[in-house]
């Protein structure tokens, strides 16, 4: 992949001073053109300054740049928190020369601690200065906390023999239970695509990647994912036939950003598809999906490779959606471990453990009651895990 954004957009990433270790912590996200914008933001009833301002400016379907720092969430801190966050976007449209009200603001790491508004100030005129197209890089890294490695995929598309790209960049290692997305994502597309069609093309698009992992079963405060069309490749997407391109060059994005979200999670050493067949319904088989991927005694056995099937069957059980345990079938891979309910026995349950040294592999969940079909991404619950977040705030 290249280093490049789109046709269109510029990046960088700097270091403001906010973060104690010295890393980079301040990024930018800019279109040289008026893009069209779309976003998702997080359902958890307590929401970081930046979130609610973004609320109202992303209703006008235009933004210009996204603002982002790592290592403050800027999350109860009242109205100055809101202040705080309107005087981000202030100096970085003073820097640009554009409107105010086109610049979108994120923010991730401590809740309940104030931006620190000087040196964010201070290094404005830097972090502009530095826009490139080949600065993505330097974003992906100032927007990690607890990440380990930056995330960042480009995908491209062809329409009536013209191309269009797609690029996002990622973090979120911890407090992942997406409830939208996960804690901050942004996308960009030289496309030409309106605001309606781009709100909905996210939508669903978050609906079947950056909602369906989980780490630790947290919902952020701050989760924001921002989509800009700066239209700058002159591929109009205008029909059903060229929307249904984008959505699955979109998707992709999407889905790549959110298996590398869960691989590189606090403490992961295992990467793990809870897949479900067979259900009453898609609902159904997301419901029971959701329970076993979220089963804390499931992912300690994920980590310690004990091929556990009893804590799969139980937590299917809980879902609350139908299932018959004299129908239903557990399989690690291609290895069978239960059938019609009843495990297989202990040559089954070998081949079951040989698959789980493996550092990424799928449950599958056949409940051979319907069609219903749904997958969700988990990972393992590691030592390490509880160390991160042990004395995450010091």
């Amino acid at each position: 992949m290249s280093d490049a954004v789109c046709t269109g957009f510029e990046a960088a990433g700097i270091t403001a001073g906010i973060k104690k270790n010295g890393k980079k912590d301040l990024g930018i996200l800019y279109s040289s053109v008026p893009a069209r914008a779309a976003a998702v933001f997080t359902r958890n009833l307590v929401q970081a300054a930046p979130v609610l301002l973004d609320r109202e400016r992303i209703k006008s379907g235009r933004c210009r740049a996204v603002v982002v720092n790592s290592g403050c969430a800027n999350c109860c801190t009242g109205e100055q928190g809101l202040t705080d966050a309107k005087a981000m976007a202030g100096y970085v449209a003073a820097e640009l020369g554009i409107d105010e009200d086109l610049v979108l603001v994120a923010s991730t790491g401590v809740i309940g601690e104030p931006l620190p508004m000087e040196k964010i100030q201070t290094a404005v005129p830097e972090l502009v200065a530095k826009l490139t197209p080949g600065g993505i890089p330097d974003l992906a890294e100032a927007i990690m906390t607890t990440d380990t490695v930056p995330k960042m995929v480009t995908a491209s598309g062809r329409v009536d023999g013209k191309s269009f790209s797609i690029t996002g960049v990622a973090k979120g290692s911890g407090m992942i239970r997406p409830d939208m997305a996960t804690m901050l994502c942004f996308v960009a597309t030289d496309a030409d695509v309106a605001a309606d069609m781009l709100q909905s093309a996210l939508a669903a698009g978050v609906d079947r990647s950056l909602n369906r992992i989980t780490i630790d079963g947290d919902t952020s405060t701050n989760d924001t994912v921002i989509l800009m069309a700066g239209g700058m490749s002159n591929v109009k997407i205008d029909d059903d036939g060229r929307m249904e391109i984008f959505q699955q060059v979109l998707d992709e994005v999407l889905i790549d950003l959110a298996r590398a979200l869960v691989k590189d999670g606090e403490g992961v050493t295992k990467l793990v598809e809870i897949k479900v067949n067979g259900a009453v319904s898609d609902k159904d088989a997301r419901r029971i999906a959701d329970t076993v991927a979220h089963s804390n005694l499931l992912k300690t056995a994920f980590f310690g490779e004990d091929a556990n099937w009893g804590r799969i069957l139980a937590a299917a059980g809980r879902a609350g959606a139908p299932m018959e345990i004299d129908r239903t079938d557990v399989f690690f891979d291609d290895a069978q471990m239960v059938k019609d309910g009843i495990g297989c026995g202990k040559t089954a349950e070998d081949k079951a453990a040989a698959v789980m040294k493996k550092e990424e592999f799928r449950i599958t969940i056949d409940l051979k009651t319907g069609t219903g079909s749904a997958s969700v991404l988990t990972c393992d619950f590691s030592i390490d895990y509880v160390k991160i977040n042990a004395d995450y705030r010091s």
